[in-house]
């Protein structure tokens, strides 16, 4: 008969609001529960009426009631108590002057009352001038307040007028709500419904508040419509200081088999720029039957800097080829085909121009992977992909493969020889040049071999397995300069590589081999879970003929490789690191590195250091921390800095204060957002838990920028 008051200004999908169920109606206690009452002293009749006077207590299956003084009229199963009086119910205790309540129909009131919710999804207590109980299903509060900060140490509460709450209806409904923080009423709101279960409502969500140095200050007030169970709708309005107000719109929807959303943006007039700018996104995905999915994507903007003046995120700064692409695909069991058409909208910045991609319109791709007896297995992918492009060269590109491998393996090793045939076609649009064709023979050899022992470390146990690998390749050498070069690019040069056919992406270009590759791994894995806690690997290819095809690197000069070198694993309890190496063959010094560590004792406490390098064009140290001051101060920080262009790419500086029941974040955010620009990005954020967040959200910035980033509370 008590509530678990509305949480104020908030989603239903992230605040989950609803009646705490031990204080609804119930039926575990009926007129026929027995009543055992203690008293200092009883009189009446105990099967009509009795009175109750000093330290009385009344219990019955689920119900207490603690008084000065009671009376209980047991024909009618009614009770009223008077003095200190206290009533508990599951969860919910109150304290209050005076109680009337029938025990049939859990009708009644309490006058003067102070609450306290207790169970695993709330710690919450207020006070109310009266608590109406008129009904099984409905229950009227007035002059309440609501907060889960320690009794005592109310810094904030919500201030309710009247709240009614009807069960049936699965509906609350408030009047004049405002919420107060440490004495000062900061939101307000005339009325408010919402669902008791914590189902999706309409309703006005929290709104954002925040600064941006391209657009000035920010104001965002999100209204939510929960249109069906399956399908719902956020629309946005967002003033900017310097630019106008905007109009920002999500659609959502899910059936059994398709699923999606639809977002626009749209900004009558840019007062900056003086235009009118939008931005729509479109992400569709659907399932036709058993076999066959299909999925359609749309992004598009206005103009070229569109995510660089109106995103606060490098992410969407970042962006340069929009995809506006749809395909399908039938899985067939051992067969696959998909389909696909794909287009971009490239965005472009004056001093980073960019060669805008090739449209695949459309392409059609093939897998098949069968065993055929014999231990045989057998693999065919296949290709058809018309490339077009504004001004370069297009034409369409047919690719057949099959091969043939032979798995031998058993606990300790394997060995897999594999042969194939890769041919490759290429017509032009209106015959501007005759068809060329390409086929390459390839043959490859795949073997290993596992060793475990046991062993002790530092006075713990593990298992230690040694892994040698061998992989022999040999394409050999096909003139490909007169072919087109629609998708293919360098491959980057890791420990996954060397194990390769082809070095280089794409279809355009294959490289020729005679060369083997040889790589150790050896792991420590903890006996007792499982789990790999260190791992070393060290791997060199060798060529037997030196290389020819190659794209935008010249063919190596010596007759071997790099060495690769990767170090990793969770070293101690809260100690992880992940280092990679590559040591040049040719000039004895290291073309490229990465190296990451990360100390997180705790949840709020976390260091990560990362240095990247690559000789002549990159060198970035990369440090971040989550870390206490104090036990409530938290700091928050970012550094990532260019030694080579001497800059900082990414900046975040911010403190955090978690008082419990309440917690505030303030963040400002620098980053590169194109090549001569920066974007800088202020949060705010006032969070009261269980009931809102007030300004602009900071958490999915906090979270990418600092890895181990945790929400306390």
């Amino acid at each position: 008969m008590l509530f678990s008051v509305l949480p104020c200004l908030a989603s239903a999908q992230e605040l989950g609001l609803k009646m705490q169920r031990e204080l609804m109606p119930h039926d575990e206690a009926d007129e026929n529960s027995v009543v055992f009452v203690d008293a200092d002293r009883i009189r009446g009749r105990q099967e009509i009426e009795f009175e109750a006077f000093g330290d009385v207590r009344f219990r019955r299956l689920g119900e207490a009631v603690f008084a000065d003084y009671l009376r209980f009229d047991v024909a009618k199963q009614e009770l009223t108590a008077s003095g200190d009086i206290r009533f508990e119910r599951g969860g919910a205790v109150v304290n209050g002057q005076g109680l009337r309540y029938n025990l049939i129909d859990s009708t009644g009131e309490v006058d003067e009352a102070e609450y306290f919710l207790v169970d695993e999804d709330v710690n919450a207590h207020g006070k109310a001038r009266r608590l109406v109980a008129e009904s099984r299903d409905a229950v009227r509060v007035e002059e309440a307040t609501y907060t889960n900060c320690e009794v005592g140490d109310e810094d904030w509460y919500l201030r309710v007028k009247t709240l009614e709450l009807y069960r049936s209806r699965d509906l609350g409904v408030a009047r004049n709500v405002s919420v107060v923080f440490k004495g000062v009423p900061i939101l307000y709101s005339p009325y408010l419904d919402f669902s008791l279960s914590g189902k999706r409502k309409s309703g006005l969500l929290p709104p954002s508040i925040g600064q941006t140095a391209a657009s000035g200050f920010e104001f965002m007030l999100p209204y939510y419509v929960n249109i069906a169970p399956n399908y719902d709708a956020t629309i946005t309005p967002r003033y900017m200081e310097k630019r106008g107000t905007q109009l920002k719109g999500e659609f959502r929807y899910l059936q059994p088999k398709l699923s999606g959303e639809v977002r626009a943006e749209y900004l009558g007039n840019d007062r900056v720029r003086d235009e009118s700018r939008y931005a729509a996104a479109l992400r569709h995905n659907q399932r036709f039957g058993e076999n066959m999915s299909g999925y359609l994507t749309m992004l598009g903007v206005s103009d070229d800097f569109y995510f660089i003046d109106l995103s606060d995120q490098i992410a969407a700064t970042s962006l340069t080829n929009l995809p506006r692409e749809g395909g399908l695909s039938y899985d067939g069991g051992w067969w696959n085909m998909t389909g696909r058409v794909q287009k971009f909208q490239t965005l472009q910045d004056p001093l980073n121009p960019l060669v805008e991609p090739y449209e695949r319109v459309p392409q059609v791709t093939f897998l098949g992977t069968r065993p055929i007896g014999l231990g045989l297995d057998t693999k065919i992918w296949g290709e058809l992909v018309d490339f077009e492009h504004p001004t370069l060269v297009s034409g369409r590109r047919d690719t057949v493969y099959p091969s043939f491998s032979f798995p031998l393996r058993n606990s300790a090793f394997y060995i897999t020889p594999k042969v194939g045939y890769h041919f490759t076609r290429y017509t032009f649009d209106e015959n501007t040049q005759p068809d060329q064709t390409r086929e390459l023979p390839i043959f490859s050899v795949d073997s290993g071999v596992t060793f475990e022992r046991d062993t002790t470390v530092f006075g713990s146990r593990f298992t230690q397995t040694l892994e040698p690998r061998l992989f022999y390749v040999n394409i050999p050498f096909v003139d490909q300069d007169s072919l087109p070069n629609y998708d293919s690019g360098e491959a980057v040069f890791d420990t996954a590589q060397l194990f390769w056919e082809n070095k280089l992406t794409g279809g355009d270009r294959i490289n020729d081999a005679d060369e083997i590759t040889a790589a150790v791994t050896s792991r420590f894995i903890d006996p007792r879970t499982g789990d790999e806690r260190l791992r070393f690997i060290v791997g060199q290819r060798y060529y037997l003929s030196q290389p020819q095809v190659t794209l935008n690197t010249p063919p190596p000069s010596a007759n071997r490789s790099d060495v690769l070198l990767g170090v990793g694993g969770k070293v101690a309890t809260a100690w992880w690191f992940d280092s990679f190496l590559q040591y040049g063959a040719v000039d004895d010094q290291i073309e490229r590195s990465n190296h990451a560590l990360r100390y997180r004792p705790e949840p709020g406490k976390v260091l990560n250091l990362s240095y990247r390098y690559t000789r002549a064009f990159q060198e970035q140290v990369d440090v971040s921390t989550q870390w206490p001051m104090t036990s409530k101060w938290y700091a928050l920080a970012r550094w990532n800095y260019s030694l080579h262009d001497d800059k900082i790419l990414e900046g975040l500086a911010g403190l955090e204060y978690n008082a419990g029941c309440w917690s505030t974040r303030i963040v400002a955010h620098h980053f590169v957002s194109s090549a001569t620009d920066y974007t800088t990005s202020f949060f705010l954020q006032l969070e009261l838990n269980g009931v809102s967040r007030i300004g602009l959200n900071p958490l999915e910035t906090l979270r990418r920028n600092i890895g181990g980033y945790s929400k306390l509370n």
